[in-house]
């Protein structure tokens, strides 16, 4: 199945979880909103000055030649503005400030010449309105700041702060059951045999769905047994929103985790048109979803990224957003398999020209976790293209906007 089709999948038949909590700011941030964010106040509230000077009224600018002006009072941020400015003369006032009534323009004070302790002489060519914040300016009372779906940013949470609003609604956290599987793997710190892995892709995605803010159950590692992974998913799926293994989803003999989702649940579809990472499977137990990634490591990452992270965002009610790519010179040819859409490990180093290229990893393997820990991102070579030559330009997927 090509990926895009696999996501639409995905995106129509995971609804989002139902339950609503509301939280305090300091809990928010990345947190899912589930009500839009309606300004109950203008940003800025009241007309301020955006400088350190001098409060005039616009009537009263100079045209043609400088002028000077009596200051009548000072006016600093937190104070009240007072009472309005008479005709012909000025303020003293600082940043922030509230102007006074009347008030509309404010000279920089690098721009004045003072004449004694009460006078201040005013060039002309100043434009009425110049470096007044009109209440409103940002956001005006009653405008959606921030839909429900989004997922809050720190700035997001700065700009509830600044509205005065001291909780938000969100959506329920994701909860996820996370499986590794086989026989050839233990737990880091128990006894390993010769012949044995230490489970390394578990703590991986648990890591990942961290980020993706989800309430993970780390359950271990199922053996190659069938009976006991359709138990162990038939249990999970009592208490989660989402089961999330990795291995056991392809074609061999101790590959039993397809078939246990099969013999529980359903299964919406095996295998998808990606590489690393085509034995990627998406099923149904009594309710509950299942994504099975392959078992090596950098199949289940990027699988994780392109399959399982849409899902969660399916789930949490979030907008899924767009990966965000960079057009760089590839420094590498590379051959691939037209239909399939393949991801190549790769470093950005800038060229003498000032340009940036992406440098493959030297070698190849889907188990390779070096090659994901001495990289930057992953060139990303669509469907119909069979190959990339040095000097072509590619799409480039930096880490730290996937994960």
């Amino acid at each position: 199945m090509p990926i895009d089709d696999a996501v639409a999948h995905i995106s129509s038949r995971l609804k989002p979880v139902e339950e609503i909590e509301t939280v305090s700011l300091h809990a928010a941030d990345n947190r899912v909103l589930a009500a839009d964010v309606v300004a109950p106040i203008p940003l800025p509230p009241f007309t301020n000055s955006a400088v350190d000077g001098y409060a005039i009224r616009g009537a009263d600018l100079p045209q043609a030649e400088e002028q000077a002006f009596p200051v009548e009072g000072r006016i600093q941020a937190g104070m009240s503005p007072g009472l309005p400015i008479a005709e012909g003369r000025v303020v003293r006032i600082f940043t922030g400030a509230p102007m006074p009534e009347g008030t509309d323009t404010v000279y920089m004070q690098e721009d004045v010449r003072l004449d004694g302790d009460d006078r201040v002489i005013l060039p002309p060519g100043l434009k009425q309105g110049a470096n007044a914040r009109p209440a409103g300016e940002d956001i005006a009372v009653g405008k959606t700041v921030l839909r429900a779906g989004h997922r809050l940013r720190p700035q997001d949470v700065g700009l509830i702060a600044a509205l005065g609003l001291t909780e938000v609604d969100v959506r329920r956290r994701v909860r996820v059951a996370v499986f590794s599987t086989g026989n050839e793997i233990v737990a880091p710190g128990q006894a390993r045999s010769p012949a044995q892995l230490f489970d390394s892709n578990r703590f991986m995605l648990i890591a990942m769905l961290g980020r993706l803010d989800c309430q993970v159950t780390d359950l271990g590692i199922l053996r190659d047994d069938p009976d006991a992974i359709s138990d162990s998913l038939l249990n999970a799926a009592a208490a989660h929103d989402l089961i999330l293994t990795s291995g056991g989803v392809s074609t061999g003999e101790a590959d039993h985790v397809k078939a246990s989702v099969e013999n529980v649940g359903s299964l919406v579809f095996w295998r998808v048109a990606i590489k690393p990472g085509r034995p990627v499977a998406m099923g149904v137990i009594r309710g509950t979803a299942f994504i099975g990634l392959p078992g090596n490591p950098v199949a289940s990452f990027v699988t994780f990224v392109h399959i399982a992270r849409p899902a969660i965002q399916a789930l949490a009610g979030a907008h899924l957003l767009p990966q965000l790519s960079t057009r760089v010179r590839a420094a590498f040819s590379y051959r691939k398999k037209k239909g399939r859409r393949e991801y190549v490990r790769a470093s950005l180093r800038k060229a003498a020209d000032g340009t940036y290229e992406a440098v493959k990893f030297p070698r190849e393997g889907a188990g390779l976790l070096s090659s994901l820990v001495e990289t930057d991102g992953l060139v990303e070579i669509g469907e119909e293209p069979t190959g990339v030559e040095p000097g072509q330009t590619v799409d480039f997927l930096a880490y730290s906007n996937l994960i």
